[in-house]
């Protein structure tokens, strides 16, 4: 897999969310994701949205993921911060 078809998969299970993927060898990755599903969940929550998105792929096509799960508003502030 590629940093946009993992993108794609988390976009498809959190419709709406900003997310970007980097990855140097296509077995680990590294992403941000802001999504207003986030809002009032604790980071393990969150970053079980993100693997419930990439279902079976994680720990096959995907080996390892560095998931950065952040709320709109919490983005903008980092942005402007």
């Amino acid at each position: 897999m590629n940093p946009e078809e993992v993108a794609e998969l988390i976009r498809a299970g959190l419709p709406g969310a900003h997310v970007v993927v980097q990855s140097d060898d296509n077995t680990h990755f590294a992403a941000l994701v802001v999504a207003n599903e986030f809002n009032g969940k604790r980071s393990l929550a969150r970053h079980q949205l993100v693997y419930r998105a990439l279902g079976e792929r994680m720990g096959r096509e995907i080996h390892a993921l560095s998931i950065e799960a952040l709320t709109p508003e919490e983005w903008a502030a980092r942005r402007n911060g």
